[in-house]
């Protein structure tokens, strides 16, 4: 009897959990040569933005992005449409809209049989084929670990770009997607999660955030960003400093995924969490008595995580209720933009 293998066994880290810590990021991006040479160049890495952005005219932009990780869950079917959701979510952090894509794969040769492989990019298909756009090739390699994901080509207009770095002062935040996924995803690695958690884990990170699309047209919604593998404090510090402003986080208002207090109290946390917190510890002031795990929490990993919005504040409401209306339940008004110096405050 041929024993069946765990995708998620094969790999150290899964998810958005595999990526770099935010400072070692920073440190390895600190002599890249800037995009200011390039004039049709209108985002590079400067700011840590979601896709690099290039003028084609006055009107249109072309929006380009790639992710990729190893698996988080053992179905290859499932592990190939998350790696897709995430992929897709940079173009609509930006504004875009995503218009063809190319494959990411490394497998370990001899270790996991074609048909997996060929599931797992099944299961990328099929959420680019959610929206109507082709997979048109891409790249694959014999490597120790399993991995999988997408380069993303998208197109948008120039008066839509939504970079992380313009939120104003008194805009409110409004984060569309429920916080925990690094949490279910580290109970499902030491087989802790329950069937209900693991279809509440997939139908989050399978949902695509093209909401952002259609946000962006609005010229209340200031700046957006999707929170992925530096966590909500990650993600939301990367808009403080680039707006150079202090931004607040109200918990009470934090929407979460059903079991992932529960399990963070367990002791189901990621590695990632801790690396990150360590990258930005010194720019996040946390209530007193903070427990632990709630601050595992708020650094948690998300992989294929919510669209995190800065709005004007007259508008917070009826944009929330658009949000939902598209197909965003969990969907929430977390904070707001103060003047300060760029940091992060998670009030009591």
């Amino acid at each position: 009897m041929t024993q069946e293998i765990r995708l998620s066994q094969l790999s150290h880290g899964g998810g958005c959990g595999c990526k770099l810590a935010p400072s070692v990021l920073q440190h390895l991006l600190s002599s890249h040569p800037t995009g200011k040479r390039y004039q049709k160049l209108l985002v590079g890495v400067e700011t840590g933005d979601d896709a690099g952005v290039w003028e084609l005219d006055n009107q249109t932009c072309v929006l380009a992005t790639t992710d990729f990780f190893m698996p988080m869950v053992d179905d290859p079917h499932d592990f190939g449409r998350i790696a897709a959701a995430n992929a897709l979510s940079d173009i609509y952090a930006m504004g875009g809209t995503p218009i063809m894509a190319l494959a990411i794969l490394g497998m370990p040769i001899g270790k996991i049989p074609p048909e997996t492989v060929r599931e797992i990019l099944k299961g990328g298909a099929s959420i680019c084929d959610r929206i109507g756009i082709p997979v048109v090739g891409g790249h694959s390699i014999d490597s120790p670990e399993p991995m999988y994901g997408l380069a993303v080509i998208g197109i948008g207009s120039k008066a839509n770009i939504r970079r992380n770095s313009t939120a104003s002062t008194g805009n409110k935040l409004i984060l569309t997607k429920p916080l925990g996924v690094g949490i279910y995803s580290a109970a499902f690695k030491k087989g802790a999660l329950s069937r209900d958690a693991y279809d509440e884990f997939i139908a989050t990170t399978t949902l695509l955030n093209c909401v952002g699309t259609k946000l962006a047209s609005d010229p209340d919604v200031r700046a957006m960003t999707d929170v992925t593998g530096f966590g909500l404090l990650g993600h939301a510090l990367e808009m403080a400093r680039g707006a150079g402003k202090t931004i607040v986080i109200k918990p009470a208002e934090l929407p979460w995924l059903k079991e992932a207090a529960a399990l963070a109290q367990q002791g189901f946390i990621t590695g990632a969490s801790g690396r990150n917190w360590k990258s930005y510890d010194s720019d996040v002031v946390l209530p007193a008595g903070t427990p632990e795990w709630q601050r595992q929490l708020y650094c948690d990993p998300q992989t294929s995580g919510g669209l995190l919005v800065a709005c004007a504040a007259a508008r917070a409401d009826a944009l929330l209720k658009t949000i939902v209306a598209a197909g965003y339940p969990f969907a929430s008004i977390i904070g707001e933009v103060r003047e300060g110096e760029p940091r992060i405050v998670v009030e009591p």
